[in-house]
């Protein structure tokens, strides 16, 4: 049996896997869950590839990632961010190319803090100082309105500086967040 592989899908899942990756370990904490997460929202946009390659599949296959995420905080409870355990590898970032804000972002206090934050509130700060996305971008990936995003942004931002404000400082000052 011989297995038909579409090469635009392919060249999506090799251009976007890693930086989905370590979006989602930044939405649920876990490195490894994060993999899983990702490696299920894959599964489930190979499923509908036809009908969303002409769309915006990254808005998509975000959507899935968010909501799972979400779904699998309900159905486990808030988790803990993922720490190597002693002799083991942290694996963050192993493979992907360094983004500007990966210096702020790999800190386990800040990491730490985005645990705290509710699901949405995370997915927002994520998506907007992570992925770079514009309000309208993170409206159509959570399937929400502009208006939500900016007031969870806020509403995020707010609680980061209240639970890192030595880090909060140097990030604005630095033209961040």
């Amino acid at each position: 049996m011989s297995v038909q592989i579409d090469e635009e899908f392919a060249g999506f899942v090799r251009a976007r896997q890693h930086q989905l990756v370590r979006a989602a370990r930044l939405y649920c904490g876990d490195f490894h869950a994060a993999e899983d997460l990702v490696q299920d929202a894959l599964v489930k946009l190979a499923s509908r590839w036809e009908s969303v390659r002409e769309g915006s599949p990254d808005a998509y296959v975000r959507r899935i990632l968010y909501r799972d995420t979400v779904s699998r905080w309900r159905k486990w409870g808030r988790e803990v961010p993922y720490a190597a355990a002693p002799g083991e590898r942290d694996r963050w970032d192993e493979d992907a190319a360094p983004a500007e804000v990966d210096d702020w972002v790999e800190g386990a206090d800040v990491r730490a803090a985005l645990a705290q934050l509710p699901p949405r509130q995370r997915a927002v700060v994520v998506l907007r100082y992570f992925e770079d996305l514009s309000e309208l971008e993170i409206a159509e990936a959570l399937g929400c309105a502009p208006g939500t995003v900016k007031s969870q942004a806020s509403k995020a931002l707010r609680n980061l500086r209240e639970l890192l404000p030595a880090v909060m400082r140097d990030a604005t000052s630095r033209g961040g967040a």
